[in-house]
């Protein structure tokens, strides 16, 4: 089956569903105010319990992880996430997700070639370009800080 650019785009139009916007948006909005805000009271609970700022701050990102490790693998982050769209991609939780999900979906292929292979799939490039944009971030503060100082 030959088609042109033209023709599959007007194909993809007609089988694709219209996104309804006025409602994704809230709902998106909303979820990943929720996330947030929980972070933060997370945040305000451990500063409560007698943890420095920063403790605080770190304990609250392992939690986060934790919830969304564990959400992810009762099936529980998926049915969040079909209703909140984007606003679960909240950058922890979401990274977290992206992590979790395929370790489960491929631990049947074994714990190395299976889980230890595929764990990264969808997080790799974002590691690998977080590691690259520092190096490169680094280099650059560096050399400004030699030129300037």
């Amino acid at each position: 089956m030959n088609i042109s650019n033209s023709e599959y785009g007007e194909l993809t139009k007609k089988r694709s569903p219209d996104s309804k916007m006025y409602k994704t948006l809230p709902k998106a909005f909303f979820i990943g105010g929720i996330i947030c805000t929980l972070g933060e009271g997370l945040i305000n609970l451990y500063g409560y319990l007698g943890m420095d700022e920063e403790s605080a701050a770190a304990v609250t990102s392992i939690t986060l992880i934790f919830l969304s490790a564990l959400f992810t693998g009762v099936e529980l982050y998926d049915r969040i996430a079909q209703h909140g769209g984007a606003g679960t991609l909240v950058p922890i939780t979401g990274f977290a997700n992206a992590v979790v999900s395929p370790a489960i979906d491929f631990k049947s292929e074994g714990y190395v070639l299976g889980l230890g292979a595929k764990m990264f799939v969808i997080a790799g490039p974002v590691i690998v370009y977080g590691l690259s944009a520092s190096v490169v971030y680094g280099i650059i503060y560096y050399i400004v800080s030699l030129v300037a100082g």
